[in-house]
């Protein structure tokens, strides 16, 4: 077998979580995770490696490429063997799981010489990540800001795109990033449910093109709804941030923040426990390394 391939895709951050309301709305940033993927001869067996986190579950990985194995009906031929190397913290809330499902399909897709349509490639990733209960909603707005960059809007329970934007330059991407993780599949949806009206508003926002006010205040609700405490977000805010709220289901909180404001915020982050992490914002889309 030679059949071989890397593709990075990058990372993201919520500006509206889905999870209420089945539809959501992130956008990009330059954080990476980066996979290669070598078919074997041995049909049925897939084995993942994350070299960046060792103690994470590789059952997302090896999902993903059962998936694309089976879309080309390939399932019977190819077993694989992947490899992921990313910057991005797992299970804080900063789309791991996205970028990693995305860097995985294209490499998969790309080691069987094979080409797919983006939309096709993303949701092959998404349908993985049910499969590897690691998601809720199906995190479709995530992995349409990992893959594509910009800011998107999406239905989750239609699979649709809705909106891409281009964001403005000169934004840096600050993220609070607690030490004690937090797994989207063990999330209480129920509990969630009661916020609905509330995220609707900040949903509407977002389809407006009003990135930053629909992201505090969806950070606001959501941390509200969840038991955290929303003063690393306000703190941020106070110190000049553009938007700072809830990323994900947490417990990391993103900070969008202009250049004259970088000093002034990462010092109100860094007054709270836990690591802080610069990004920036990121427009361009996941693509394969070398085949």
């Amino acid at each position: 077998m030679t059949g071989k391939a890397e593709a990075v895709a990058h990372g993201a951050a919520t500006i509206v979580n889905a999870i209420a309301l089945g539809k959501g709305a992130a956008f990009g940033v330059d954080l990476w995770t980066k996979a290669e993927v070598k078919l074997t001869d041995e049909p049925q067996v897939i084995t993942g490696e994350i070299t960046s986190d060792h103690a994470e579950s590789t059952v997302l990985i090896e999902r993903t490429v059962a998936r694309v194995f089976k879309y080309f009906n390939v399932e019977e031929r190819f077993g694989a063997k992947v490899k992921t190397w990313s910057n991005i913290p797992a299970a804080r809330g900063l789309k791991s799981s996205s970028a990693a499902a995305n860097a995985v399909a294209l490499a998969t897709v790309a080691s069987l010489g094979k080409m797919l349509d983006d939309l096709e490639v993303v949701k092959l990733g998404v349908a993985a990540a049910f499969d590897a209960k690691v998601t809720v909603t199906g995190a479709f707005d995530d992995a349409c800001a990992s893959y594509f960059g910009g800011a998107v809007v999406t239905d989750n329970l239609k699979r649709e795109l809705l909106k891409r934007v281009t964001l403005p330059d000169g934004l840096t991407v600050m993220f609070h990033v607690p030490p004690r993780k937090a797994y989207t599949g063990d999330s209480d949806v129920k509990s969630l449910m009661t916020v609905k009206p509330l995220v609707e508003v900040a949903y509407t926002e977002a389809l407006k093109g009003n990135f930053w006010p629909a992201l505090s205040l969806n950070g606001v609700i959501y941390s509200s709804a969840l038991g955290y405490d929303a003063s690393v977000a306000s703190d941020a805010l106070a110190a000049g941030a553009l938007a700072a709220g809830l990323c994900g289901k947490g417990p990391a909180v993103t900070a969008v923040v202009s250049s004259d404001k970088i000093d002034s915020v990462r010092t109100a982050l860094q007054s709270h426990e836990g690591e802080v992490l610069e990004a920036n914002l990121n427009h361009e889309k996941a693509k394969v390394l070398n085949q």
